[in-house]
C-alpha cells in the first residue's frame, strides 16, 4: 500500500466513525424525545424519515455529478453541515430541532457515503481486497454507533433532563477536528465519472436501473436495511419497555448490538478471502431469525414479571442473547455491496453507490416506521417478529444475486 492510499483511508475511516455516532444516534433520541417532548412512538419514528430520505434525495441528485465535485471538497461540506446541525440541536432542544439535526445529519451522510464507496474502488485491487476493505470499514462504522450507546449516557442527569444536550457540543468538537484532519490530507486521485458530461453521467445513471443484476441487488439493500434500522433504532426503547432496564442501561446494553455488528463484520472481511459470499449470507441469515425464534416467545412471558433493572449484573440472559444478533446480520451489507460493485467498472462506482444509499435510506426509512407502528399497537416483542419477513425476503434474493454475479453485467 502507497503512503497516498494509507492517508486516504485513514481519512476514510475518520470520516466514518464521526458520523456513525451521530447517525444512528436516532434511536437513543427517539427514547429522550418520548420521555422528554411528550411525543408517541409513531410521532418519533417520523426521525429516522428525516433522516433517511435527505439521505435518498441528495444520492440521488450528486451520485454522478460528484467525482466532478471532488470527494474531498464533498466531505468537507458535509462535516461543514453537520456541525451546524449539532450547534442548533443544543440550542433547540425542542422534537423540532430533532428534525433538523437529523436532516443535516442525513444529507452530510449521503455526501460521505457516496464518496466513501467510491474511493474504495480506486484504492483496492480485486474483488477480494474490495470486499475485505468494505466489511472492515463498514465494521469500524458499528464500533463508531457502540460508542454513542456510551458517549450519550455519559451526559445524563437524574436531576437536570436536559442535561444530555450537552453531548452536541462535544460531537461539534470531534467534527471539526475530523474536518481539520481531512482538509491538511493531501488526496489527490484520478476520480473517474460516468460519462463525458454531467448528462452522460445521469443516462448512465439510468440505464444502471436497466441491468437485471442491479434491480435485484437495490431490493437486497432495501430489505437488509429495514432489518438493521428496524432493529437498531428500536432496542433502546425495546430494552427499556419489554426488558425493564433503566433509561441509562437500556442504552447502553444496544451498544452490544453495534460492538457485534463490529466484530461481525471484520469477521466478515477475513471470511470473504475463503469463503463463497453465498455461504456467509445464507448462513447469517438463518442463524439471525433462529435467534428471534428462540428469544422473542420467552419475552412474552417473561417481560411482565421484571422489575426495573438498573445493573449490569441484575441483566437476564436473554437480554445479552438478542443484542447478539448483530453479529449474524453485521456480513451481510458489506458483502451484498461488494459483490455488485466489484462487478462494475469503477466508472459506474458512484452511480452505484448512489443506487445502494438510495434504496438502503428507503428501507431504514419503512423499517423503523413500521417496527414503531407495531410498538405502538401491539408491543415491542410482537413488533420484532416483523423482522422475519425481510430476512426470508433476502435468504431468496441471495441466491438470485449469486447467479446473477456469475454472468457478465
Amino acid at each position: 500500500m502507497n503512503n497516498q492510499n494509507l492517508r486516504i483511508k485513514i481519512s476514510l475511516y475518520i470520516n466514518y466513525f464521526v458520523f456513525a455516532i451521530l447517525l444512528n444516534s436516532v434511536g437513543i433520541v427517539i427514547q429522550k424525545a418520548l420521555n422528554n417532548y411528550g411525543v408517541t412512538e409513531i410521532q418519533a419514528s417520523i426521525l429516522e424519515a428525516f433522516k433517511d430520505l435527505p439521505i435518498a434525495i441528495v444520492s440521488f441528485l450528486l451520485a454522478s455529478f460528484l467525482p466532478r465535485i471532488g470527494y474531498k471538497k464533498a466531505m468537507l461540506a458535509a462535516l461543514a453541515i453537520v456541525f451546524l446541525g449539532c450547534i442548533s440541536m443544543y440550542f433547540g432542544n425542542t422534537f423540532n430541532a430533532t428534525k433538523i439535526l437529523f436532516l443535516t445529519v442525513g444529507v452530510s451522510f449521503a455526501l460521505i457515503k457516496l464518496s466513501v464507496y467510491s474511493i474504495i474502488g480506486l484504492v483496492t485491487n480485486g474483488k477480494e481486497e474490495h470486499a475485505s476493505m468494505m466489511s472492515s470499514i463498514e465494521g469500524f462504522f458499528m464500533f463508531g454507533i457502540a460508542s454513542a450507546y456510551f458517549i450519550f449516557p455519559a451526559f445524563y442527569s437524574e436531576t437536570n433532563p436536559d442535561a444530555w444536550l450537552n453531548v452536541y457540543p462535544f460531537l461539534a468538537v470531534l467534527v471539526g477536528l475530523s474536518f481539520l484532519f481531512l482538509l491538511f490530507s493531501k488526496i489527490e486521485m484520478e476520480e473517474t465519472t460516468a460519462g463525458d458530461s454531467l448528462g452522460d453521467d445521469l443516462v448512465e445513471t439510468l440505464k444502471l436501473l436497466a441491468k437485471p443484476l442491479v434491480i435485484v441487488f437495490v431490493f437486497s439493500a432495501f430489505f437488509f436495511v429495514m432489518i438493521e434500522q428496524g432493529m437498531m433504532t428500536w432496542l433502546p426503547r425495546f430494552n427499556e419497555k419489554i426488558f425493564s432496564f433503566s433509561e441509562v442501561l437500556s442504552v447502553q446494553m444496544a451498544s452490544i448490538l453495534a460492538i457485534s455488528m463490529g466484530l461481525g463484520r471484520f469477521l466478515a472481511g477475513w471470511l470473504a478471502k475463503k469463503l463463497d459470499w453465498t455461504i456467509i449470507v445464507a448462513a447469517c441469515l438463518l442463524i439471525s431469525a433462529s435467534i428471534l425464534f428462540i428469544v422473542l416467545p420467552k419475552l412474552v412471558v417473561d417481560g411482565e414479571r421484571l422489575i426495573q433493572i438498573s445493573n449490569f449484573a441484575d441483566i437476564p440472559f436473554l437480554g445479552f442473547v438478542l443484542p447478539m444478533i448483530g453479529l449474524f446480520i453485521a456480513p451481510i451489507y458489506p458483502l451484498l455491496n461488494s459483490t455488485v460493485l466489484s462487478a462494475l467498472p469503477t466508472n459506474l462506482h458512484a452511480p452505484m453507490s448512489g443506487l445502494i444509499i438510495i434504496f438502503s435510506a428507503l428501507g431504514g426509512t419503512l423499517g423503523s416506521r413500521i417496527v414503531g407502528w407495531l410498538f405502538g399497537t401491539v408491543g415491542g416483542t410482537d413488533a420484532f417478529y416483523f423482522l422475519l419477513i425481510p430476512m426470508a425476503i433476502l435468504l431468496v434474493i441471495v441466491f438470485i444475486l449469486k447467479k446473477m454475479t456469475q454472468k457478465t453485467v
